[in-house]
């Protein structure tokens, strides 16, 4: 990227490797904004467009674009940072959907890819490499060419959040992101991966919103926990649990390599 966008979030359709924005794709500003253009998006690529380039929640954008302009790690100084919201990524008609948190604010808010640049994405990478839905065992940046391979990623919250934790409301602004999502892949989905109690929490709410079947009462989540849901149209998703994929969780071993390829050889 060119030096003049060190210090600013990136602008839509200024060549930002796998950008879905351009200047013409329209911004959500509130919660009904976000709801009218998430249900109104055809496809895929149409929906990750819009989200983004989501102004929904004021303190989220704040964050994100702070961390862009004044509160960058020191090793990635000299870096133009995305500072935006991450779009889902991977393959479009997957059959397999991977739910995150959000985007961390030096990783995929530096980035503009899911899980790239930072240590949670060299484990969720590397696990769907060795299962043979990832074209490369690591995802640094968002030109190194990885690709997904009937698997996509999305998150409950497509914005960086302080401290990792995103409000009440926030997530709920957020939401009809999801909804969508799930509306696109319900033809063709199989399965989907929730990391973490709120992937797990999200990937529930949002399709007992859409009428699926979900079991009563709401399965608890644990690395491994498994829930069969229905879509309206008959078909039957799994849904399966893992820890998520953070540093608190591997650098602890509460999560190791061989737990985590135990769960993704299930989807």
């Amino acid at each position: 990227m060119t030096g003049e966008l060190f210090g600013s979030p990136v602008p839509p359709g200024t060549g930002w490797p796998g950008d879905p924005a351009d200047a013409s794709t329209p911004v959500a500003r509130t919660a009904a904004g976000v709801r009218r253009l998430a249900r109104s998006a055809p496809d895929v690529p149409t929906l990750d467009a819009r989200v983004s380039v989501c102004c929904a929640c004021p303190r989220l954008v704040a964050w994100r674009e702070s961390v862009a302009t004044s509160g960058r790690r020191a090793s990635f100084a000299d870096q133009p940072y995305w500072g935006r919201p991450g779009a889902g990524f991977g393959d479009p008609q997957a059959p397999v959907l991977v739910v995150g948190l959000a985007p961390a604010a030096n990783g995929t808010n530096r980035t503009g890819r899911m899980f790239t640049g930072d240590r949670s994405g060299d484990w969720i990478y590397a696990a769907l490499h060795r299962a043979g839905y990832a074209v490369q065992p690591t995802s640094e940046h968002s030109g190194d060419g990885q690709a997904l391979v009937g698997v996509r990623i999305v998150a409950a919250v497509r914005c960086a959040p302080p401290d990792n934790r995103p409000s009440t409301e926030e997530k709920a602004t957020c939401r009809p992101w999801l909804l969508r999502d799930l509306q696109l892949a319900e033809p063709h989905l199989r399965s989907m991966l929730a990391l973490g109690s709120i992937g797990w929490d999200a990937a529930l709410a949002a399709a007992r919103e859409l009428g699926w079947q979900v079991p009563r009462p709401k399965p608890r989540f644990g690395h491994g926990a498994q829930a069969d849901l229905v879509t309206t149209s008959g078909r039957s998703v799994r849904l399966l649990g893992s820890y998520h994929v953070s540093q608190q969780n591997t650098f602890t071993g509460r999560l190791t390599e061989q737990m985590l390829d135990a769960v993704v050889a299930r989807l």
